[in-house]
């Protein structure tokens, strides 16, 4: 397996080196706004713990992760007045992973409505952070 990368997007902006919409953290995990969104509210929920993927993390990191996960869903279908949520999680390249570090995406849905495409197009961070906000304020309603 390939050796985890600290320069990683994701470890930079765990190190405060790059900066990101967070909408919740704990003593293991930090859930930050997804600057290309696929819809509003998509986030990307991330261990504190360096590693590249499922594959090589800890069983404490995944269970960490999974229930971040659970909050994160309920409250961005909540935010986003949304029918559903997808979640997505993806391993090495062949598997669709493009940042390696362990992330998962939460995306709130609609009925009848696809996702956006992944052109690679930022989200204009005012967006970002009012989505950030709606998203804090209905997990303080949970």
């Amino acid at each position: 397996m390939t050796a985890y990368d600290p320069s990683n997007v994701f470890a930079r902006i765990l190190r405060g080196e790059l900066p990101s919409h967070t909408v919740y953290e704990d003593e293991a995990t930090v859930a930050i706004m997804d600057i290309m969104p696929r819809a509003d509210g998509h986030v990307l929920v991330i261990p504190k713990v360096a590693c590249r993927n499922v594959l090589d993390a800890p069983p404490e990191a995944l269970q960490a992760v999974a229930l971040a996960t659970q909050r994160l869903a309920r409250a961005v279908k909540a935010a986003f007045d949304g029918d559903g949520v997808t979640i997505q999680q993806f391993n090495e390249s062949a598997g669709g992973q493009v940042v390696f570090h362990l992330h998962v995406h939460v995306i709130p849905r609609h009925d009848g409505m696809s996702m956006k495409p992944h052109t690679g197009a930022m989200e204009k961070p005012e967006v970002l952070a009012a989505n950030a906000e709606r998203i804090r304020s209905a997990l303080t309603a949970l």
